[in-house]
């Protein structure tokens, strides 16, 4: 029997540390967990989502309570929101500070100002560490959901410096026509 077999064949033994069962060495997303890693497109998505959660409760809450003439309904679903909002961005926070490889309590550091722009700038680490596997990619979703705020954001910085600067330009061109006319 050791005449048929091939002695340049790979190795046959199984090993505990490798998992293959197909997901390309990535972790699950992980809703409503303090466990795993996020990236900075996701995290950026998932907040956002949970924004216009939090949005669409208040104004639901609004309407409902302005029709019945309740108005502490209006701040018992904001408060209820508010804090469902609030534990869910700290534990894509303790996600994110996971990719990044940091203990989940660095996410203290995001009161400081400006130091929580790290969760969005600061890349992840490559591969597996101390937290697990890396997040899955991206999909469609997540990329547009991820991207729109920062879009809104860079046209009103735009807008805002566009239309006062073309409205300085339309009342010169003005003047500069009266002008010509005498």
């Amino acid at each position: 029997m050791a005449a048929t077999m091939n002695p340049y064949a790979p190795p046959r033994a199984e090993v505990a540390d490798v998992d293959d069962d197909g997901d390309g060495g990535v972790q699950p997303v992980r809703t409503w967990s303090a466990q795993g890693r996020v990236g900075r497109l996701r995290y950026l998505a998932h907040s956002t989502g949970a924004y216009l959660v939090l949005m669409l409760a208040a104004f639901l809450g609004g309407v409902v309570s302005g029709a019945l003439h309740k108005p502490a309904l209006m701040t018992v679903v904001v408060g209820i929101a508010g804090f469902a909002y609030f534990v869910f961005v700290v534990l894509k926070s303790i996600q994110r500070a996971h990719d990044m490889d940091w203990s989940g309590w660095s996410v203290l550091l995001t009161l400081i100002p400006f130091v929580g722009l790290l969760w969005i700038f600061k890349g992840g680490t490559s591969g597996s560490n101390r937290f697990g596997a890396p997040p899955p990619p991206n999909t469609f979703g997540v990329k547009l959901l991820g991207l729109i705020l920062p879009v809104i954001g860079i046209v009103g910085i735009v807008a805002a410096i566009a239309l006062p600067a073309y409205q300085g330009y339309v009342k010169r061109a003005q003047m500069h026509q009266l002008q010509q006319q005498r």
